[in-house]
């Protein structure tokens, strides 16, 4: 199985240098379509529920300090399937081209980050994992 890292790689070989914000939403929405179209994760690493939104933390320690990335040498995206990279192109076709803020308000609106969220206030750190099958549900249901 791919590896989150493996991920991350093959979303800055596609898109390019982003930010580091962005790159954690098109993780997740990655992650999320996979479920819905591939029916199985992308990879294993939970994905928390950070006041920005989704945020998976093996990526974060590899880019804290980072505003933006343009490489991850930590990953190998030929680890990828033919399948795994055409869902995550297809995700990069529809959310690539967005702002990371606007994806970050994305997230917010939708129910797995909002489920995670629940009894937090909007500023409060937290970190509960976002359920697959609670995003597999949502998303299957767009």
């Amino acid at each position: 199985m791919a590896n989150v890292h493996d991920v991350a790689a093959y979303i800055l070989e596609r898109q390019g240098g982003m930010t580091t914000m962005k790159l954690q939403k098109l993780v997740y929405y990655s992650q999320a379509w996979s479920l819905v179209w591939d029916g199985e994760p992308l990879f294993e690493d939970a994905i928390e529920a950070w006041v920005n939104g989704p945020v998976v933390r093996k990526v974060y320690n590899a880019h804290a300090g980072q505003f933006r990335v343009v490489t991850w040498p930590n990953g190998d995206s030929a680890q990828l399937t033919e399948t795994q990279k055409s869902t995550i192109g297809l995700v990069l076709s529809f959310y690539g081209d967005k702002d990371p803020y606007w994806l970050s308000e994305l997230t917010h609106q939708e129910r797995p980050w909002k489920e995670a969220r629940e009894g937090l206030g909007s500023t409060e750190r937290g970190d509960k994992p976002i359920s697959l099958e609670t995003m597999h549900w949502y998303y299957s249901s767009l």
